[in-house]
C-alpha cells in the first residue's frame, strides 16, 4: 500500500508515494470533464479509479503497465438521466471493483478486461458509500441522501439504511484473462 490519491477542487488529482516518508508523486488534472466525487487506488498501486458527478469512471495508471492504458467509461445512467458515482472500492483479492451511485445501483467491474461483472437491482434510493471487508467475502453499502440535487430534494425522516451482501467468487472474480492479484 504505497499509493495514496486525493481528488481536490478544480478537478485536480494528487498522488503520493507513502512508502517510508510520504512524498508527492504526481499532480494532474482529472481525466474526467466534470467534478470528481470519489477516488480509490488500485490494490497493486499502479493507478487509481476516479468517479464523477456525470456518471463516469476514469481508470488512470500512474505507473506504466505494459498492455494497459488509461480509459474512462459511462455508468450509473438510465435513459437520459445521469447520476453521480458516489463511491468506488476495490476487492483486494482480485483487483476488481465496485461502484455505487445516485441511481441506487451497485455494479461490480473488472477494469483489466473492461467489463461489468454484476449489476444489482436498484434500491430506489441513492447509495452514498460502500466497502469490501478485508477478506473480500462481504460487501457493505449504505443509502442516504447524497445532496446531489441540493437541499430542496432532501426528505427529512427518510431512513438511512445499510446492506451487507455476501460476495460469491463468481460475482467478483475476473471472467476474462488471468489477473495478477492472487
Amino acid at each position: 500500500d504505497s499509493l495514496m490519491v486525493v481528488a481536490t477542487a478544480g478537478r485536480h488529482i494528487i498522488s503520493y508515494n507513502v512508502q517510508g516518508q510520504p512524498q508527492e508523486h504526481q499532480r494532474k488534472e482529472s481525466p474526467l470533464k466534470f467534478q470528481s466525487r470519489c477516488i480509490a487506488a488500485f490494490p497493486d498501486t499502479t493507478g487509481y479509479a476516479v468517479g464523477s458527478i456525470e456518471g463516469r469512471v476514469g481508470i488512470h495508471y500512474v505507473t506504466k503497465v505494459q498492455g494497459k492504458d488509461s480509459f474512462a467509461f459511462k455508468c450509473h445512467r438510465q435513459d437520459t438521466n445521469v447520476y453521480p458515482v458516489n463511491c468506488i472500492c476495490f476487492h483486494k483479492g482480485y483487483g476488481t471493483f465496485a461502484t455505487v451511485g445516485g441511481d441506487g445501483i451497485v455494479n461490480f467491474w473488472d477494469k483489466d478486461n473492461k467489463q461489468r461483472l454484476k449489476g444489482f437491482p436498484a434500491i430506489h434510493r441513492t447509495i452514498s458509500c460502500a466497502s469490501f471487508n478485508t477478506q473480500g467475502n462481504l460487501f457493505a453499502y449504505g443509502s442516504s441522501y447524497d445532496w446531489s440535487k441540493g437541499s430542496s430534494h432532501y426528505a427529512p425522516g427518510t431512513p438511512n439504511e445499510i446492506w451487507i451482501h455476501c460476495v460469491l467468487d463468481e460475482e467478483i472474480k475476473p471472467k476474462g484473462k488471468k489477473s495478477n492479484y492472487r
